[in-house]
Protein backbone atom coordinates (compact mmCIF):
# COMPACT_ATOMS: atom_id res chain seq x y z
CA UNK A 1 0.00 0.00 0.00
CA UNK A 2 1.32 3.43 -0.97
CA UNK A 3 2.20 6.10 1.53
CA UNK A 4 1.65 9.83 1.84
CA UNK A 5 4.56 12.23 2.40
CA UNK A 6 3.79 12.38 6.12
CA UNK A 7 3.65 8.60 6.43
CA UNK A 8 6.95 8.19 4.58
CA UNK A 9 8.85 10.62 6.77
CA UNK A 10 7.38 9.27 10.00
CA UNK A 11 8.06 5.67 8.91
CA UNK A 12 11.72 6.46 8.28
CA UNK A 13 12.04 7.89 11.79
CA UNK A 14 10.08 5.16 13.55
CA UNK A 15 11.94 2.28 11.93
CA UNK A 16 8.78 0.70 10.52
CA UNK A 17 5.89 1.41 8.18
CA UNK A 18 3.27 3.48 9.99
CA UNK A 19 -0.43 4.02 9.41
CA UNK A 20 -2.76 6.91 10.30
CA UNK A 21 -3.91 6.90 13.91
CA UNK A 22 -0.96 4.82 15.10
CA UNK A 23 1.07 6.00 18.10
CA UNK A 24 4.79 5.79 17.40
CA UNK A 25 8.13 6.64 18.94
CA UNK A 26 10.09 8.68 16.42
CA UNK A 27 13.66 9.94 16.36
CA UNK A 28 13.68 13.73 16.01
CA UNK A 29 16.19 15.59 13.84
CA UNK A 30 15.78 19.12 15.20
CA UNK A 31 13.94 21.07 17.90
CA UNK A 32 13.36 24.77 18.40
CA UNK A 33 11.98 27.18 20.95
CA UNK A 34 11.46 30.92 20.90
CA UNK A 35 11.68 33.52 23.63
CA UNK A 36 8.02 33.11 24.56
CA UNK A 37 8.12 29.32 24.93
CA UNK A 38 11.81 28.68 25.51
CA UNK A 39 12.22 29.58 29.19
CA UNK A 40 9.57 27.02 30.19
CA UNK A 41 11.29 24.35 28.06
CA UNK A 42 14.62 25.18 29.70
CA UNK A 43 13.12 24.95 33.19
CA UNK A 44 11.44 21.61 32.41
CA UNK A 45 14.65 20.23 30.89
CA UNK A 46 16.62 21.11 34.02
CA UNK A 47 14.10 19.20 36.15
CA UNK A 48 15.19 16.05 34.29
CA UNK A 49 18.70 16.40 35.74
CA UNK A 50 20.38 15.66 32.41
CA UNK A 51 24.00 16.71 32.01
CA UNK A 52 23.68 17.34 28.28
CA UNK A 53 21.18 17.79 25.50
CA UNK A 54 20.95 14.99 22.96
CA UNK A 55 21.67 16.99 19.81
CA UNK A 56 23.03 20.49 20.56
CA UNK A 57 23.80 21.27 16.90
CA UNK A 58 20.13 20.81 16.03
CA UNK A 59 18.65 22.49 19.11
CA UNK A 60 17.94 26.10 18.18
CA UNK A 61 16.82 28.89 20.53
CA UNK A 62 15.34 31.98 18.89
CA UNK A 63 15.06 35.45 20.34
CA UNK A 64 12.51 36.89 17.93
CA UNK A 65 9.11 37.45 19.52
CA UNK A 66 10.07 40.30 21.83
CA UNK A 67 13.22 41.48 20.10
CA UNK A 68 14.55 43.97 20.99
CA UNK A 69 13.03 43.46 24.40
CA UNK A 70 10.44 46.07 25.46
CA UNK A 71 10.40 45.08 29.17
CA UNK A 72 12.85 43.89 31.82
CA UNK A 73 10.84 40.69 32.39
CA UNK A 74 11.28 39.73 28.76
CA UNK A 75 14.94 40.71 28.88
CA UNK A 76 15.35 38.24 31.73
CA UNK A 77 13.72 35.53 29.60
CA UNK A 78 16.26 36.26 26.89
CA UNK A 79 19.03 35.87 29.44
CA UNK A 80 17.71 32.39 30.31
CA UNK A 81 18.05 31.32 26.67
CA UNK A 82 21.48 32.88 26.19
CA UNK A 83 22.86 31.20 29.30
CA UNK A 84 21.32 27.83 28.37
CA UNK A 85 22.87 28.01 24.90
CA UNK A 86 26.30 28.68 26.40
CA UNK A 87 26.00 25.96 29.03
CA UNK A 88 24.68 23.18 26.79
CA UNK A 89 26.05 24.15 23.37
CA UNK A 90 22.67 24.80 21.74
CA UNK A 91 22.40 27.19 18.80
CA UNK A 92 21.20 30.72 19.54
CA UNK A 93 19.54 33.02 16.99
CA UNK A 94 19.84 36.52 18.41
CA UNK A 95 17.80 39.71 18.20
CA UNK A 96 17.61 40.94 14.62
CA UNK A 97 18.53 37.65 12.96
CA UNK A 98 14.88 37.06 12.19
CA UNK A 99 11.72 35.09 12.83
CA UNK A 100 12.31 31.49 13.86
CA UNK A 101 10.30 29.92 11.03
CA UNK A 102 12.13 31.87 8.34
CA UNK A 103 15.51 31.20 9.93
CA UNK A 104 14.75 27.48 10.14
CA UNK A 105 14.22 27.12 6.39
CA UNK A 106 17.13 29.44 5.63
CA UNK A 107 19.72 27.64 7.73
CA UNK A 108 18.63 24.51 9.56
CA UNK A 109 15.92 22.19 8.18
CA UNK A 110 16.17 19.76 5.27
CA UNK A 111 13.89 17.46 3.25
CA UNK A 112 12.84 14.25 4.96
CA UNK A 113 13.56 15.45 8.48
CA UNK A 114 11.31 15.80 11.51
CA UNK A 115 11.30 19.19 13.21
CA UNK A 116 9.44 19.83 16.45
CA UNK A 117 9.02 23.38 17.63
CA UNK A 118 7.46 25.07 20.64
CA UNK A 119 5.52 27.32 18.29
CA UNK A 120 2.41 26.50 16.29
CA UNK A 121 3.74 27.86 12.99
CA UNK A 122 6.64 25.41 12.96
CA UNK A 123 4.70 23.79 10.11
CA UNK A 124 6.32 26.38 7.78
CA UNK A 125 9.23 23.99 7.20
CA UNK A 126 6.84 21.51 5.58
CA UNK A 127 7.33 23.49 2.39
CA UNK A 128 10.86 22.14 2.22
CA UNK A 129 9.67 18.54 2.49
CA UNK A 130 10.11 18.10 6.25
CA UNK A 131 7.54 16.88 8.76
CA UNK A 132 7.46 20.01 10.90
CA UNK A 133 4.96 20.62 13.65
CA UNK A 134 4.37 22.50 16.86
CA UNK A 135 4.29 20.89 20.31
CA UNK A 136 4.36 22.09 23.91
CA UNK A 137 7.42 23.33 25.78
CA UNK A 138 7.46 20.26 28.04
CA UNK A 139 7.50 17.98 24.99
CA UNK A 140 10.47 19.92 23.65
CA UNK A 141 12.30 19.48 26.96
CA UNK A 142 11.89 15.71 26.71
CA UNK A 143 13.12 15.66 23.10
CA UNK A 144 16.16 17.75 24.07
CA UNK A 145 16.94 15.11 26.67
CA UNK A 146 16.16 11.95 24.69
CA UNK A 147 16.29 12.86 21.00
CA UNK A 148 12.94 11.17 20.41
CA UNK A 149 9.28 11.40 21.34
CA UNK A 150 5.89 9.88 20.72
CA UNK A 151 3.68 11.07 17.88
CA UNK A 152 0.30 10.13 16.51
CA UNK A 153 0.46 9.52 12.78
CA UNK A 154 -1.96 11.94 11.09
CA UNK A 155 -4.28 11.10 8.23
CA UNK A 156 -3.69 13.35 5.22
CA UNK A 157 -5.74 15.64 3.03
CA UNK A 158 -4.65 15.88 -0.60
CA UNK A 159 -4.94 19.49 -1.79
CA UNK A 160 -4.79 19.45 -5.59
CA UNK A 161 -3.81 22.78 -7.10
CA UNK A 162 -4.45 23.45 -10.79
CA UNK A 163 -4.17 26.52 -13.02
CA UNK A 164 -2.32 29.80 -12.47
CA UNK A 165 -2.82 32.80 -10.20
CA UNK A 166 -4.63 35.69 -11.92
CA UNK A 167 -3.09 39.15 -11.63
CA UNK A 168 -3.47 40.46 -8.10
CA UNK A 169 -3.91 37.00 -6.56
CA UNK A 170 -1.17 35.37 -4.50
CA UNK A 171 -0.35 32.39 -2.30
CA UNK A 172 -1.81 34.16 0.73
CA UNK A 173 -5.15 34.42 -1.07
CA UNK A 174 -5.00 30.70 -1.80
CA UNK A 175 -4.42 29.60 1.78
CA UNK A 176 -7.02 32.04 3.13
CA UNK A 177 -9.47 30.65 0.56
CA UNK A 178 -8.73 27.08 1.68
CA UNK A 179 -9.14 27.92 5.38
CA UNK A 180 -12.39 29.71 4.64
CA UNK A 181 -13.53 26.67 2.67
CA UNK A 182 -12.86 23.96 5.26
CA UNK A 183 -12.96 26.03 8.47
CA UNK A 184 -10.50 26.77 11.26
CA UNK A 185 -10.93 23.22 12.60
CA UNK A 186 -11.52 21.55 9.24
CA UNK A 187 -8.20 19.72 9.21
CA UNK A 188 -7.58 19.19 12.92
CA UNK A 189 -4.62 16.84 13.39
CA UNK A 190 -4.42 16.10 9.68
CA UNK A 191 -1.47 16.60 7.34
CA UNK A 192 -2.24 18.87 4.39
CA UNK A 193 -0.27 17.71 1.34
CA UNK A 194 -0.21 20.10 -1.60
CA UNK A 195 0.11 18.67 -5.08
CA UNK A 196 -1.20 19.15 -8.63
CA UNK A 197 0.07 20.76 -11.82
CA UNK A 198 0.22 24.24 -10.27
CA UNK A 199 2.72 23.30 -7.58
CA UNK A 200 5.70 23.30 -9.93
CA UNK A 201 5.06 26.97 -10.64
CA UNK A 202 4.91 27.99 -6.98
CA UNK A 203 8.04 29.69 -5.69
CA UNK A 204 9.55 28.56 -2.41
CA UNK A 205 8.36 31.81 -0.87
CA UNK A 206 4.80 30.98 -1.90
CA UNK A 207 5.13 27.46 -0.52
CA UNK A 208 6.39 28.79 2.81
CA UNK A 209 3.34 31.06 3.03
CA UNK A 210 0.97 28.16 2.40
CA UNK A 211 2.64 25.70 4.79
CA UNK A 212 2.91 28.39 7.47
CA UNK A 213 -0.87 28.74 7.68
CA UNK A 214 -1.77 25.05 7.58
CA UNK A 215 -2.20 25.16 11.34
CA UNK A 216 -4.90 27.82 10.93
CA UNK A 217 -7.09 25.03 9.58
CA UNK A 218 -6.09 22.88 12.56
CA UNK A 219 -3.56 20.84 10.57
CA UNK A 220 -0.59 19.10 12.16
CA UNK A 221 1.59 19.74 9.11
CA UNK A 222 1.51 21.37 5.68
CA UNK A 223 3.70 19.47 3.23
CA UNK A 224 5.06 19.91 -0.28
CA UNK A 225 6.97 17.33 -2.28
CA UNK A 226 10.51 18.31 -3.17
CA UNK A 227 11.44 19.30 -6.71
CA UNK A 228 13.80 21.51 -8.70
CA UNK A 229 12.61 24.60 -6.80
CA UNK A 230 13.54 22.93 -3.51
CA UNK A 231 16.92 21.96 -4.94
CA UNK A 232 17.69 25.50 -6.11
CA UNK A 233 16.62 26.96 -2.77
CA UNK A 234 18.89 24.62 -0.82
CA UNK A 235 21.70 25.44 -3.24
CA UNK A 236 21.22 29.16 -2.63
CA UNK A 237 21.28 28.57 1.11
CA UNK A 238 24.50 26.56 0.92
CA UNK A 239 23.25 23.06 1.73
CA UNK A 240 22.39 21.52 -1.62
CA UNK A 241 23.90 18.24 -0.40
CA UNK A 242 20.87 17.91 1.89
CA UNK A 243 18.44 17.66 -1.01
CA UNK A 244 16.50 14.44 -1.40
CA UNK A 245 13.40 13.49 -3.31
CA UNK A 246 10.32 13.41 -1.10
CA UNK A 247 6.95 12.68 -2.67
CA UNK A 248 3.86 10.61 -2.02
CA UNK A 249 3.26 7.31 -3.75
CA UNK A 250 0.78 7.28 -6.62
CA UNK A 251 -1.46 4.89 -4.68
CA UNK A 252 -1.24 6.71 -1.35
CA UNK A 253 -4.52 6.82 0.55
CA UNK A 254 -5.91 10.19 1.60
CA UNK A 255 -8.80 10.86 3.95
CA UNK A 256 -10.02 13.70 1.74
CA UNK A 257 -9.19 15.32 -1.60
CA UNK A 258 -9.83 19.00 -2.33
CA UNK A 259 -9.30 20.50 -5.78
CA UNK A 260 -8.65 24.22 -6.20
CA UNK A 261 -8.42 25.99 -9.54
CA UNK A 262 -6.12 28.97 -9.04
CA UNK A 263 -7.59 30.70 -12.08
CA UNK A 264 -10.87 31.12 -10.22
CA UNK A 265 -9.41 32.78 -7.12
CA UNK A 266 -9.79 36.42 -6.12
CA UNK A 267 -7.97 38.50 -3.49
CA UNK A 268 -9.22 37.25 -0.11
CA UNK A 269 -9.64 39.11 3.17
CA UNK A 270 -9.87 37.36 6.54
CA UNK A 271 -12.14 39.42 8.81
CA UNK A 272 -12.14 39.68 12.62
CA UNK A 273 -11.86 37.67 14.75
CA UNK A 274 -11.22 34.27 13.15
CA UNK A 275 -9.05 33.33 10.19
CA UNK A 276 -11.85 31.37 8.51
CA UNK A 277 -14.11 34.44 8.45
CA UNK A 278 -13.21 35.17 4.84
CA UNK A 279 -14.57 37.36 2.07
CA UNK A 280 -13.25 38.27 -1.35
CA UNK A 281 -11.93 41.82 -1.58
CA UNK A 282 -14.59 42.78 -4.12
CA UNK A 283 -17.29 41.74 -1.65
CA UNK A 284 -16.08 43.87 1.25
CA UNK A 285 -17.87 46.88 2.67
CA UNK A 286 -15.55 49.88 2.91
CA UNK A 287 -13.33 49.34 5.95
CA UNK A 288 -10.97 52.19 6.82
CA UNK A 289 -7.61 51.20 8.30
CA UNK A 290 -5.36 52.87 10.86
CA UNK A 291 -2.40 50.55 10.44
CA UNK A 292 -1.04 48.27 7.74
CA UNK A 293 1.54 45.65 8.69
CA UNK A 294 3.59 43.86 6.03
CA UNK A 295 6.01 41.14 7.11
CA UNK A 296 6.02 38.25 9.62
CA UNK A 297 6.86 34.57 9.15
CA UNK A 298 3.94 34.32 6.74
CA UNK A 299 4.70 37.09 4.27
CA UNK A 300 7.93 38.84 5.20
CA UNK A 301 10.21 37.41 2.54
CA UNK A 302 12.00 39.34 -0.19
CA UNK A 303 9.38 38.37 -2.75
CA UNK A 304 6.63 39.79 -0.52
CA UNK A 305 8.44 43.06 0.11
CA UNK A 306 9.21 43.37 -3.59
CA UNK A 307 5.56 43.25 -4.68
CA UNK A 308 4.65 45.75 -1.94
CA UNK A 309 7.38 48.07 -3.20
CA UNK A 310 6.18 47.75 -6.80
CA UNK A 311 2.72 48.92 -5.74
CA UNK A 312 4.03 51.71 -3.50
CA UNK A 313 6.73 53.01 -5.85
CA UNK A 314 6.24 56.72 -6.53
CA UNK A 315 3.21 56.88 -4.23
CA UNK A 316 2.56 57.84 -0.63
CA UNK A 317 0.87 56.03 2.22
CA UNK A 318 -2.50 57.59 3.08
CA UNK A 319 -2.21 60.32 5.71
CA UNK A 320 -4.41 58.41 8.15
CA UNK A 321 -2.46 55.14 7.84
CA UNK A 322 0.67 53.88 9.60
CA UNK A 323 2.59 51.41 7.41
CA UNK A 324 4.94 49.07 9.29
CA UNK A 325 7.24 46.67 7.46
CA UNK A 326 9.07 43.82 9.22
CA UNK A 327 11.48 41.72 7.13
CA UNK A 328 11.30 38.06 8.14
CA UNK A 329 15.06 37.79 8.63
CA UNK A 330 18.34 39.62 8.41
CA UNK A 331 19.00 37.85 5.10
CA UNK A 332 15.72 39.18 3.73
CA UNK A 333 16.50 42.66 5.07
CA UNK A 334 19.89 42.70 3.33
CA UNK A 335 18.43 41.40 0.06
CA UNK A 336 15.72 44.07 0.18
CA UNK A 337 18.32 46.75 0.88
CA UNK A 338 20.49 45.62 -2.03
CA UNK A 339 17.54 45.66 -4.44
CA UNK A 340 16.43 49.12 -3.31
CA UNK A 341 13.16 47.72 -1.99
CA UNK A 342 13.65 49.27 1.44
CA UNK A 343 14.36 52.68 -0.07
CA UNK A 344 11.12 52.53 -2.07
CA UNK A 345 9.10 51.52 0.98
CA UNK A 346 10.59 54.24 3.18
CA UNK A 347 10.08 56.90 0.51
CA UNK A 348 6.42 55.88 0.37
CA UNK A 349 6.10 56.44 4.12
CA UNK A 350 6.78 53.02 5.63
CA UNK A 351 8.51 52.48 8.97
CA UNK A 352 10.94 49.54 8.89
CA UNK A 353 11.07 47.58 12.14
CA UNK A 354 13.47 44.90 13.39
CA UNK A 355 13.37 41.54 11.64
CA UNK A 356 11.21 39.58 14.06
CA UNK A 357 7.66 39.01 15.28
CA UNK A 358 6.93 42.34 16.97
CA UNK A 359 3.45 43.64 16.29
CA UNK A 360 2.14 40.28 15.05
CA UNK A 361 2.18 38.83 18.55
CA UNK A 362 1.19 42.09 20.23
CA UNK A 363 4.31 42.43 22.34
CA UNK A 364 5.82 45.59 20.89
CA UNK A 365 6.42 47.58 17.71
CA UNK A 366 2.86 48.28 16.59
CA UNK A 367 0.24 47.53 19.25
CA UNK A 368 -3.20 48.76 18.25
CA UNK A 369 -5.22 51.42 20.06
CA UNK A 370 -8.84 50.87 21.11
CA UNK A 371 -11.15 50.40 18.10
CA UNK A 372 -8.25 50.71 15.67
CA UNK A 373 -8.19 48.59 12.51
CA UNK A 374 -5.10 46.88 11.13
CA UNK A 375 -4.76 45.13 7.78
CA UNK A 376 -1.89 42.69 8.10
CA UNK A 377 -0.06 40.05 6.08
CA UNK A 378 0.34 37.92 9.24
CA UNK A 379 -1.36 34.60 9.91
CA UNK A 380 -3.76 35.28 12.81
CA UNK A 381 -6.45 37.84 13.58
CA UNK A 382 -7.73 36.56 16.93
CA UNK A 383 -9.09 39.15 19.34
CA UNK A 384 -6.14 40.65 21.18
CA UNK A 385 -3.56 39.16 18.84
CA UNK A 386 -1.87 42.53 18.26
CA UNK A 387 -1.86 43.51 21.91
CA UNK A 388 -5.34 44.98 22.35
CA UNK A 389 -8.62 43.10 22.69
CA UNK A 390 -10.36 46.27 21.48
CA UNK A 391 -8.51 46.23 18.14
CA UNK A 392 -9.67 44.75 14.82
CA UNK A 393 -7.34 42.71 12.60
CA UNK A 394 -7.94 41.85 8.95
CA UNK A 395 -5.59 39.58 6.98
CA UNK A 396 -4.55 39.82 3.35
CA UNK A 397 -1.68 39.37 0.92
CA UNK A 398 1.16 41.92 1.01
CA UNK A 399 -0.08 43.28 -2.33
CA UNK A 400 -3.57 43.95 -1.00
CA UNK A 401 -2.06 45.43 2.16
CA UNK A 402 0.24 47.79 0.22
CA UNK A 403 -2.55 49.02 -2.05
CA UNK A 404 -4.88 49.51 0.92
CA UNK A 405 -2.18 51.55 2.67
CA UNK A 406 -2.35 53.99 -0.25
CA UNK A 407 -6.15 54.08 -0.43
CA UNK A 408 -6.75 54.32 3.33
CA UNK A 409 -9.25 51.47 3.30
CA UNK A 410 -9.26 47.77 2.40
CA UNK A 411 -9.19 47.78 -1.39
CA UNK A 412 -9.03 45.32 -4.29
CA UNK A 413 -5.44 45.31 -5.57
CA UNK A 414 -6.62 44.13 -8.98
CA UNK A 415 -7.53 47.76 -9.62
CA UNK A 416 -3.81 48.41 -10.21
CA UNK A 417 -2.53 44.91 -11.06
CA UNK A 418 -4.19 43.96 -14.33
Amino acid sequence: MGQTIAEKILSSHAGKNVVPGELIIANIDAVMVQDGTGPLAVNEFKKLNKEKIQNPERTILFIDHAAPSPRKELSNSHTVLREFAKEYGAKLSETGEGVCHQRLVESYINPGEILLGADSHTCTSGAIGAFATGVGSTDIAVVMALGKTWLKVPASFKIILEGEFPKGVFAKDLILHLIGLIGADGATYKALEFTGNAVKNLTMSERFTISNMAVEAGAKAGLFETDEKTYEYLKKQGRVEKFKEIKADEDAIYEREIKINLNELKPVISCPHTVDNTKTADNMDRVYVNQVYIGTCTNGRTEDLRIAAEILKGKKVHKDVRLLVAPASRQVFLEALEEGIITTLVEAGASIVTAGCGACVGVHGGILGDKEVCLSSQNRNFRGRMGNTEGYIYLSSPATAAYSAIKGYIADVREVLQ
